[in-house]
């Protein structure tokens, strides 16, 4: 089911065997109809994660990226709307010498040709396949379809692993394994038997379960992998490597079981963040985080992971609180309690709904000296704020929220007009990978320690040049341009301990073993802000 683990199994399964010497890709499979998911509502679907090459795609390639240290591409993801996008547009141009186009089996094959093309792009050995969606669901079957085909075809090339959920009823205190063995009946129906299980649950599995489901889904116990809850998930590949799971894969590929190779940078920052003491405290500031009584946190995923990874490498427990946005508009005497927290993080977003509540805390940070780090949107709003309040530009604003506002110092790019007039909506802003020339003496220039960078957009508004001017010469400072279109990249306030904002996305390029650099210098002033207030 949705959140169990998927993701973090298939890198964790990936990085266990890129620690042997192997190369790794893998792709992640969506079941939506949706081309690709920048238009998936981040409340339902979690996160947008852009790639190098511009892909909007799932939040699991961006925990590929995490724990395999390298780039993904827009080769690694495909949706069932992309599959039969493709199929059809085949059909149109006579590629398939007019045979009667079907679901089975021209879907699959598809989705199986897009599979190899993933794996012959960078020669990989191993190329690991996640199949969003839950088994017996009639959305992903095609998928299921595909994965049964290849191994038809391929039979000593291909295995399936399963991850399922082992839940433990409060009221009987005991673990069921009857979800499972359904599980696996359902995958049965589909043509798949899996070959391994990763038993997820609150606990690690027992001795006694493992024996049932052995005997119930015509497994070997040691095929069934332990897969109990941690206090973080990139505990995970070493919990799998204690169960002997690369052996068991490594083995039933009939591959030889290499020397592993050196995982104490990634031992040794698991043991630093198990044994971080001091807390940094931060807020996150946003609007993605409410469904009915439930409050997530996958809308900002990446977010909170590269704070994690710059807490963690900093020796800091990353403690981190979920502030709404539209609580500072309806009561903003709680802009007050903002005072507590070490530093505060306005990320990305889209529309109207709780801006002048972020707007109301940007400005609490920049008079009461807060450290503040903005990202995309929050970047505007940090310019939309300072244009109000110190260039007296009384009614400025994004044009996105305010298109008749007298002072638009954040504007719609030009050619995004004409896609908004259009409606030509899906896959259409700056997406991807741009330059970002960095300022000397600046703190982002400092804290990159490099002249030129590269980062991550998605956006289709930016700080209007033709106000700049007007902005830098009342303390703004850009520090960083994009040097094919003069663009601004990052602006930041040299009078204040950390106020940084950034077109791009930072997080997207944060790593467990290498945090990103503007988190690193956000989470070190948080640090200092914490040490003097409690001095």
């Amino acid at each position: 089911m949705s959140g169990i683990g998927k993701g973090i199994a298939t890198s964790s399964i990936g990085k266990i065997l890129q620690s042997r010497g192997y190369r790794i890709t893998a792709l992640k499979i969506d079941p939506y109809i949706n081309v690709d998911a920048g238009t998936m509502n981040p409340i339902e679907h979690g996160e947008v994660f852009v790639t190098a090459d511009g892909m909007e795609c799932d939040q699991d390639i961006g925990n590929y990226e995490r724990f395999l240290g390298e780039e993904m591409h827009g080769y690694n993801y495909m949706t069932t709307g992309a599959v039969y996008l493709s199929v059809i547009t085949k059909e149109r141009n006579l590629e398939f010498d007019g045979k009667c186009v079907e679901v089975v089996p021209h879907v699959p094959e598809e989705v199986i040709r897009r599979i190899e093309y993933a794996g012959k792009k960078i020669n990989a050995e191993f190329v690991l396949i996640e199949i969003g969606g839950t088994v017996g669901e009639y959305q992903n079957l095609l998928f299921l379809e595909a994965g049964r085909m290849l191994k038809l075809q391929r039979p000593d090339q291909v295995l399936f692993v399963m991850v399922s959920y082992f839940p433990i009823p409060q009221m009987l205190g005991e673990m069921k394994t009857k979800p499972t063995q359904y599980a696996v009946r359902s995958l049965n129906t589909a043509g798949i038997q899996p070959d391994i299980i990763l038993a997820r649950s609150s606990v690690p599995l027992d001795k006694p379960r493992k024996q049932k489901v052995s005997i119930f889904c015509n497994m070997q116990e040691e095929d069934i992998i332990s897969a109990p809850d941690v206090s973080f998930i990139y505990e995970v590949p070493l919990n799998f490597e204690k169960e002997g799971l690369g052996d068991r894969v490594l083995k039933k590929f009939h591959m030889p079981v290499r020397k592993k190779k050196n995982m104490s940078a990634w031992q040794e920052r698991v043991r630093q963040a198990r044994n971080a003491k001091k807390p940094v405290k931060i807020g996150i500031v946003g609007k993605y985080f409410g469904t009915g009584a439930f409050t997530l946190s996958d809308s900002y995923i990446s977010v909170i992971e590269a704070l994690k990874h710059a807490a963690w490498a900093e020796k800091r427990v990353p403690e981190l609180h979920w502030l709404g946005a539209e609580e500072y508009e309806s009561d903003p005497k709680l802009l007050w309690s903002l005072r507590d927290f070490d530093g505060i993080v306005v990320p990305g977003g889209f529309g109207s709904r709780g801006v002048e509540g972020k707007i109301r805390v940007i400005e609490f940070c920049r008079k009461n000296t807060i450290p503040y780090l903005g990202l995309c949107y929050g970047m505007h709003l940090a310019v939309v704020e300072f244009a109000r309040n110190v260039a007296h530009m009384e009614d400025a604003h994004t044009t996105e929220v305010n298109p008749k506002t007298k002072h638009p110092v954040i504007d719609i790019l030009p050619e995004q007009k004409e896609n908004i007039a259009t409606r030509h909506m899906g896959g259409s802003m700056r997406l991807g990978s741009y330059t970002c020339r960095l300022q000397k003496g600046t703190r982002a220039y400092g804290a990159y320690g490099a002249s030129s960078v590269k980062e991550r957009h998605r956006h289709r508004y930016e700080l209007n040049n033709t106000l700049r001017d007007r902005l830098t010469k009342k303390g703004l400072v850009v520090s960083g341009v994009n040097p094919e279109r003069n663009l601004a990249e990052i602006i930041e306030l040299s009078d204040h301990p950390f106020f940084v904002g950034t077109q791009f996305h930072p997080e997207l390029q944060s790593r467990f073993l290498d945090p990103h650099p503007l988190f690193l210098a956000f989470v070190r002033a948080a640090i200092e802000k914490g040490l003097s207030s409690r001095a």
